[in-house]
């Protein structure tokens, strides 16, 4: 079988795709055979070796993948049955899915939901994912579209742009910020009734701001989440999943003990099983067909490298697929 290959020579990573053995994958209950997989920035960041991702080599990266149950032997699963795998430390600690192959636990498996194929679960991934995790968490707080206006940060991003999509299909009146005025349009076309730039909340902001948002979804931190949380409505619910802008909170008490706010952290890398398979049903259910014809690269698994550095100097627009077979 072919599989990326990550190794370390001297300090530096070392990508290239080879053929190995089948019997030469890591233990698991399901082995399967992949037709789809994708590169985010994290995938980009372990295949160049700019980031400290891997630490055991060799590795085979990819953090999520879909393809078909070669053998199981976990009842669950069946020879030829679809199915998902993202998060749960693969491609990082564990082999991934950037290879013809891979063997994994059965509980990290989610069994592809009725309405959705391979490519459209690669085309929403991880990130999709974790938006949904993120609209989840505002429902269960009782952010609901009467509530008043919900905020999504670094929302030209895979995970704001996807929450975006899935607010608006939901009703939401949804406000988008982002640093990039290219995006502007496209946030539009996502269902954004308004973008706001993101220097509109870099400074440092007052414990307490004029109410503004209902509810709210993350994925910058720092002090853009600060400024947030200080313009929360009473009640409201700040859905938090991402550091794009650094992991510090330089924020007070103020807006949970006087206006009754919840910060939620959201975690899509080890959400159990049963949730999973409830999310990925409810992302077949609200997304617009439209979302799956947004921009994509395709790639083959011998261009995966070489796309994975396109990504970090930013020469790719949307997600970046790998064709595996």
């Amino acid at each position: 079988m072919q599989a990326l290959v990550l190794e370390q020579s001297e300090g530096k990573t070392l990508a290239a795709v080879k053929m190995i053995s089948a019997d030469s994958l890591p233990p698991g209950e399901v082995t399967v055979d992949i037709d789809w997989s994708g590169i985010n920035y994290k995938d980009a960041l372990a295949i160049t070796g700019k980031g400290k991702i891997i630490r055991q080599f060799p590795m085979v990266p990819g953090i999520d993948f879909a393809g078909r149950v070669h053998t199981s032997s976990d009842p669950r699963f069946h020879n030829g049955q679809p199915v998902l795998l993202t998060g749960w430390g693969v491609g990082e600690n564990h082999w991934g899915g950037l290879a013809e192959q891979a063997r994994v636990n059965a509980e990290w498996l989610v069994p592809m939901p009725e309405g959705m194929d391979g490519r459209q679960a690669m085309i929403v991934g991880t990130a999709g994912f974790t938006a949904m995790l993120c609209v989840m968490a505002l429902e269960e707080g009782g952010v609901t579209p009467e509530s008043g206006e919900v905020l999504v940060t670094g929302a030209s991003g895979g995970v704001g742009s996807t929450a975006v999509a899935l607010l608006n299909a939901l009703g939401y009146h949804v406000v988008a910020v982002s640093g990039r005025e290219s995006t502007h349009d496209y946030l539009r076309q996502l269902g954004a009734r308004e973008v706001l730039p993101r220097d509109a909340f870099s400074d440092p902001s007052r414990p307490l701001e004029k109410q503004r948002w209902a509810g709210a979804v993350d994925t910058v931190g720092d002090r853009v989440l600060a400024s947030v949380l200080a313009q929360m409505n009473y009640s409201g619910v700040v859905a938090a999943c991402g550091l794009a802008g650094g992991f510090a909170l330089p924020t007070s008490v103020m807006p949970f003990i006087l206006r009754n706010v919840r910060l939620q952290g959201v975690d899509s890398v080890m959400t159990p099983a049963a949730r999973r398979r409830e999310a990925w049903k409810r992302l077949v259910k609200v997304l617009p067909h439209s979302f799956y014809q947004q921009a994509t690269t395709e790639v083959s698994l011998a261009e995966a490298a070489s796309a994975a550095e396109k990504l970090l100097n930013n020469q790719t627009t949307g997600r970046t697929l790998v064709r595996i077979r």
